[in-house]
């Protein structure tokens, strides 16, 4: 077996969560690129602020805005996210979000609910419309990126960083390369231990951002707080980004038919009530 080769690690807060980077054959400087990029991302996709890109498309309901390259590339991924999930991954979520209380992040503030359900929640083609470098919302509706961003910024990431190196955003991950001993990277999925290479890994799950009876993940269907019998669910796949999309339908999805969905869409899994 070779040897352990050196591994230089980032550790830092950003996108609401602790992210983590770590490289073989890299300088240290190319992590603190890394994070610079994520920050800077992060400021630009945030719903949070109206002064962020995804801020001024929501303001701009019912107009066409101009969105950069990398914003184009996110808003048609969660249109293909949308269809893959069959409907169950919806970026079109905000005001559902916004009537549960969250309408800050939850570091600077506790949610309480202002509103009942707004129902189920809007068609995501019908109230989003993509361009070159352009993209509208339809007035009335809003979006919030949230675990697309994560998993979409953890693969380009990698780019960033080198051909051996994690990046790990709060959960959403993408490992490339052979890993410390040529044989992938360690990481844990589901309570074990699995090597990774060139695959992506995300868990989806309600047992995080919770306040009072509520939690952050919207069933679309309902545009309530999801409760399908699944707690958490963990997804190892090609990408983080596809890994993410298969872990949030999954769990929305329910115990009954996530399986099979799994089956169908993902490397690995891991389910728990």
């Amino acid at each position: 077996m070779p040897a352990d080769q050196p591994i230089e690690a980032n550790h830092f807060e950003a996108l609401g969560t602790v992210c983590s980077l770590f490289a073989i054959g890299e300088p240290r400087a190319k992590l603190l690129q890394g994070e610079s990029w994520v920050r800077a991302m992060g400021s630009r996709l945030t719903r949070f602020s109206g002064e962020s890109e995804v801020g001024r498309l929501n303001a701009l309901a019912g107009e066409w805005c101009e969105v950069s390259d990398e914003l184009e590339l996110i808003l048609r991924a969660s249109l293909d996210a949308y269809e893959l999930s069959g409907g169950l991954v919806n970026i079109a979520v905000l005001p559902a979000m916004l009537a549960i209380g969250y309408a800050r992040p939850l570091a600077e503030q506790t949610p309480v609910a202002t509103a009942g359900s707004p129902g189920p929640l809007p068609e995501l083609p019908s109230v989003l419309e993509v361009g070159r470098r352009h993209a509208r919302v339809a007035r009335g509706s809003s979006i919030d990126l949230g675990g697309i961003a994560k998993g979409w910024m953890a693969d380009r990431l990698t780019e960033v960083i080198g051909p051996n190196c994690v990046a790990n955003l709060g959960g959403d991950l993408m490992a490339v390369g052979r890993g410390p001993q040529a044989g992938g990277w360690p990481v844990e999925v589901g309570g074990t231990t699995l090597l990774l290479a060139d695959m992506g890994a995300a868990t989806s799950s309600v047992r995080k951002r919770r306040w009072g009876g509520a939690h952050h993940l919207i069933d679309p269907r309902t545009g309530l707080p999801s409760s399908t019998g699944l707690d958490e669910v963990s997804v190892v796949a090609d990408s983080a980004a596809t890994a993410e999309v298969v872990a949030k339908t999954a769990l929305l999805a329910g115990p009954t038919s996530a399986p099979a969905f799994c089956v169908t869409h993902a490397l690995a899994w891991w389910l728990s009530p």
